[in-house]
């Protein structure tokens, strides 16, 4: 009995070294609880007074003699609510998830648009084609030099889409996944994030000054073209030094040219309306003043809106002159209809209402407000020269604009002379100004065919010749993997509603408010109808093109929302 009542340190050795260095001393009491640390257990044990549910009858992954808890706390056992007969469809279908093959014979425009409307993880990997060092890309180098190119294409008149497109071709041609450009309408960003875990890149750049230069458009896409042909090594420094190029090269066309076409696009917009040679000189000199005074406040510091006060006001002024002389074969309406030609700010327009229709809409409000402002200053500057006139007797008729004009061969000649200076105004590439004159021209074809000889809507058939104007200049750009703005910008100036402005004004000044207010709207309907026909354009010549998409569904992802939600 003695020796069943002994515990086990009675059959232990008495020496030092066979002791355990685990073993309890002698003469302590062991602890109440042993410490949490010394007992590790899963991560996936439930938690202590909590009782695991009992595991519905064959749904449990184990055995019948198992536990509740080892059934519970598999983590590959089915839901206690599970039900075979009942269950979802499988999150991957049958026949897989189609593969995104990006084609190269498509243009980098369609390529990158296609990736940048797909979640980050169905894009596939990138290809680097350039050259870096072993280590990999320069990442901040690499958001530097996009952010610069998106910065020149945003000053330009860019569509916000285009800008990320370009700015996203950029970085995965140097290697950079898991990348995310934004644009807005003065902030450029870029966010990468080189894995799952590592903190992500952050660049961001602010645009300060625009201006109009489509020859420093064309050699940024020419650029980025080559960046990403996998033919063509272009490292960051071969890069850099181009872009530097650019940025320094000097406009096509000096000052005295640009004050030249400024002329001749008001002369020609005045015999598109009804004037004659003197009414084109008149027109032309008015307009030729107004755009020297506007660079002598550029000059100043002056902000753009009291420029476009001041380039407004000579040709109102040339025409209520001309009324105050009384001269009978001379339409002072034609004069101030082709100096507001020149003023309008068409291609502003068409780029914020093409940024809204393509979902950018903070940037599309940006730019309507941009070109909101550009009408008021307008409509001030001629508003004071005909307040001035009526209060010197001035006789300025209203009725003017229901007289007919029909004379085909003359206003064909006359918009393709206004296409002809507005591309120069735009600072275009000498090899782009007879295809964007072309254009132009058959946009005026048409809209005559439509509206003057079909007795057609005004606005209906604006917006077809501009949709015309629109896939044209699509199927241009294609053709020599350029941007579709010198193709379009300058083509759709015949289609500016001048006329419907200045009839507006006149009734407003006239204290015709009724008539004043719908003439106006007629010139709102018609501008916008110039936007989205250009838009429709370029979008319908995409759906006959092919572009890069996923392998047996939809060749080009869009934004995709259900009634209101």
């Amino acid at each position: 009995m003695v020796a069943e009542q002994g515990g086990p340190d009675d059959e232990k050795p008495l020496s030092d070294e066979a002791h355990s260095a685990f073993s309890q001393p002698a003469g302590t009491e062991p602890p109440a609880a042993p410490p949490e640390e010394d007992h590790p257990t899963s991560e996936f044990a439930l938690p202590a007074g909590v009782t695991p549910d009992s595991p519905a009858p064959g749904s449990g992954s184990g055995s019948g003699s198992a536990s509740g808890s080892e059934t519970t706390g598999s983590a590959f056992a089915l839901p206690s609510t599970y039900s075979f007969r009942d269950s979802p469809p499988a999150f991957t279908p049958a026949h897989g998830v189609p593969m995104v093959r990006l084609t190269k014979e498509a243009p980098w425009q369609d390529r990158m648009r296609t990736m940048l409307r797909m979640p980050v993880a169905e894009r596939p990997a990138p290809e680097p084609v350039q050259r870096h060092d072993d280590s990999g890309p320069a990442v901040p180098r690499v958001l530097d030099l996009t952010l610069r190119i998106g910065e020149l294409l945003l000053a330009g008149g860019e569509g916000a889409e285009d800008v990320e497109a370009a700015m996203f071709a950029v970085m995965r041609s140097y290697g950079l996944d898991r990348c995310e450009p934004t644009v807005t309408f003065t902030l450029l960003s870029i966010s990468h994030q080189p894995s799952l875990v590592d903190d992500p890149v952050t660049a961001s750049r602010t645009v300060r000054r625009r201006g109009t230069d489509y020859t420093r458009l064309a050699a940024v896409f020419r650029l980025i073209d080559d960046i990403t042909t996998a033919d063509d090594e272009i490292s960051l420094e071969e890069a850099y030094r181009r872009l530097a190029e650019i940025r320094r090269n000097r406009h096509p066309y000096p000052g005295w040219v640009l004050t030249m076409a400024a002329g001749g696009l008001a002369g020609a917009a005045s015999v598109l309306v009804g004037g004659g040679p003197l009414v084109f000189v008149i027109a032309a000199l008015g307009a030729m003043l107004g755009d020297r005074l506007a660079w002598l406040c550029a000059g100043r510091g002056l902000p753009e809106f009291y420029q476009f006060v001041v380039a407004a006001m000579p040709p109102a002024a040339m025409g209520v002159a001309l009324t105050l002389t009384h001269w009978s074969d001379v339409r002072p309406s034609a004069v101030i209809t082709g100096g507001l030609f020149a003023l309008l700010p068409g291609r502003a327009l068409v780029a914020g209402v093409q940024d809204g229709l393509t979902g950018y809409y903070i940037t599309a409000s940006a730019r309507l407000l941009e070109v909101m402002y550009f009408f008021i200053a307008i409509v001030t500057g001629v508003l004071l020269a005909l307040y001035g006139g009526l209060q010197l007797g001035a006789e300025l008729d209203p009725e003017a604009r229901f007289i007919t004009h029909d004379r085909p061969v003359i206003q064909t000649f006359a918009s393709m002379v206004l296409t002809l200076a507005f591309a120069i105004l735009l600072q275009q590439e000498r090899a782009t100004v007879l295809a964007v004159t072309l254009n132009g021209g058959v946009a005026w074809v048409v809209y005559g065919a439509m509206a003057q000889t079909g007795n057609l809507s005004a606005v209906a058939a604006t917006a077809a010749a501009a949709g015309l104007v629109g896939l044209f200049g699509q199927l241009f750009s294609r053709y020599r993997y350029t941007s579709s703005l010198p193709f379009i910008t300058a083509a759709i100036g015949p289609l500016l509603p001048g006329s419907a402005t200045y009839f507006g004004l006149l009734g407003v000044a006239q204290n015709e408010l009724d008539r004043g207010l719908a003439s106006l709207s007629t010139a709102v309907a018609t501008a916008l109808a110039i936007a989205i026909g250009v838009n429709l354009g370029s979008e319908i010549s995409r759906l006959f093109m092919r572009v890069p998409g996923a392998v047996g569904g939809a060749n080009r992802r869009a934004a995709k929302r259900t009634r209101g939600f």
